[in-house]
């Protein structure tokens, strides 16, 4: 074998391993996005699964014999479960203000859940305000050791 093949002979075995080595790096890329958009789509998945347990529970302690006055509404100070009540038993929305639970799923442990309950201005769903109204919105915040920002969802509860 020439000088010439032996350096052709080394060009395409460094071309097949820059290849190789580039797919390999593909990969593992592809995997970590893989892996990634799971522990986000359990985060999401989570909240969503918080707002749709509060969502079967009255809007206010006052509101569980209907109908009621903005005025007997739970104080905005006060929100938060009553001094009896304990999770899973709570009867209505403002019960959740300062809730906190951690979950594991099978591909991601420590998922941490955080509720906060806040009245807000009926012209403008996302100013809060310190006065009782209709109009309760509740914020799920989901964060894990996995994600890189945590994910919050929220939804607004009207009496009217």
């Amino acid at each position: 074998m020439s000088n010439i093949q032996q350096f052709l002979v080394l060009g395409g075995m460094l071309i097949l391993s820059l290849t190789s080595l580039r797919f390999n790096t593909a990969v593992l890329e592809t995997t970590s996005v893989e892996v990634q958009n799971k522990v986000y789509l359990t985060a999401f998945s989570l909240a969503d699964d918080m707002i749709e347990e509060i969502k079967g529970k009255a809007f206010d302690e006052a509101t569980i014999q209907f109908p009621t006055a903005t005025g007997n509404l739970t104080l905005p100070g006060s929100l938060g479960p009553d001094s009896a009540e304990v999770y899973p038993y709570y009867d209505d929305v403002d019960d959740y203000n300062g809730f906190a639970k951690t979950i594991s799923a099978p591909h991601a442990e420590d998922y941490h859940i955080d509720c906060r309950v806040t009245y807000v201005s009926s012209s403008s769903p996302d100013t809060e305000v310190n006065y009782r109204t209709y109009y309760k919105k509740v914020t799920v915040t989901v964060g894990s050791p996995y994600l890189n920002h945590t994910i919050s969802e929220s939804f607004i509860f009207t009496l009217k």
